[in-house]
């Protein structure tokens, strides 16, 4: 009999794209293990999943923290229910529980958000007083601080969804993930692409994540030969730019790493208010291997930079 490792993810149509792409590399990289073991996916509604009765809420409304999307897979995790969890970082709290951890990132997809209107081709062309949709105050902060003459709502639901709602005209535009749609097929429904240096995208865009029980070595050795070096150095600083200001839905804050040719990480982060203003911008620099050092020091800089108030829950 095969034995079954449970991999554990949202279940939406993209978070089970994003499984399934987990469970591929698995047997990719394991080309043996197909004999003796069975990888079933299993879906699990977290609560920041789009239901009905929060269809006007935006995610600081629902507690305003990343746990929202990974609670209930994480409790499934530690209770043996499931074996791995995927989570796209990004949705990732910054301080896990001490008996998880990240046991692969795999090689990041595009970290860029796109713009998608239903007339305005780019984020400048749209006209004053124009409504943009998200429920991520991390880009309503930055919409606002480049255009401060639009208006933004909260827009719910997963990637269809919300596009639908753009086709019927609740919101003139929307930013989304690039890689999020890439991996839905859907990357010419983007009518701009936004660098990351116009729309500072959020920790971990892009990155898929596998989490594990910290004292699994069997899951922790299968996972192995997915961890993509590079990609982790650049979310490990990301992710300690958020820890070192606590960055949760409350904190409109945004950071991005890459390695150069010479292997220096880069990172560039911000911090500003719901509204655009008081932003503060800062970069750092450094070894790959003092990512989290680096990442943490930055952060703690953008928070002492700022007024205190900003990070209040």
């Amino acid at each position: 009999m095969k034995k079954t490792i449970r991999l554990g993810t949202r279940g939406s149509p993209l978070a089970l794209i994003q499984a399934e792409e987990i469970r591929r590399r698995l047997f990719a990289a394991h080309p043996s293990l197909a004999d003796d073991t069975v990888i079933d996916i299993v879906p699990i509604r977290t609560t920041g999943d789009w239901r009905p009765e929060h269809k006007d809420r935006r995610f600081i409304d629902m507690g305003g923290n990343k746990g929202l999307f990974t609670k209930e897979i994480e409790d499934a995790l530690l209770s043996g229910y499931i074996d791995m969890a995927v989570h796209s970082m990004k949705d990732v709290a910054s301080a896990l529980p001490s008996n998880l951890a990240i046991g692969a990132i795999i090689a990041r997809d595009d970290p860029r958000d796109v713009f998608i209107g239903r007339t305005a081709s780019t984020l400048a062309d749209m006209p004053p007083g124009g409504v943009v949709g998200t429920s991520s105050l991390r880009r309503q902060a930055q919409i606002l601080a480049l255009r401060p003459d639009l208006r933004v709502v909260p827009l719910r639901g997963n990637v269809e969804t919300r596009l639908q709602k753009i086709d019927d005209g609740v919101a003139d535009a929307t930013l989304l993930a690039l890689a999020g749609l890439a991996r839905l097929g859907m990357e010419k429904r983007a009518t701009s692409i936004l660098s990351a240096t116009q729309i500072v995208p959020a920790a971990g865009q892009g990155a898929l994540g596998v989490e594990i029980r910290t004292e699994d070595n069997t899951m922790r050795a299968l996972l192995s030969p997915l961890n993509h070096a590079e990609t982790s150095a650049c979310v490990i600083a990301e992710r300690a730019v958020m820890r070192a200001i606590d960055g949760s839905c409350h904190t409109p804050a945004g950071a991005h790493a890459t390695l150069d040719a010479e292997g220096v990480l880069h990172i560039d982060a911000l911090v500003a208010r719901a509204d655009g203003t008081d932003m503060k911008r800062l970069t750092s620099r450094g070894a790959a291997r003092d990512a989290d050092a680096i990442g943490y020091a930055l952060g703690h800089e953008l928070r002492a930079q700022s007024p205190a108030d900003l990070f209040a829950a």
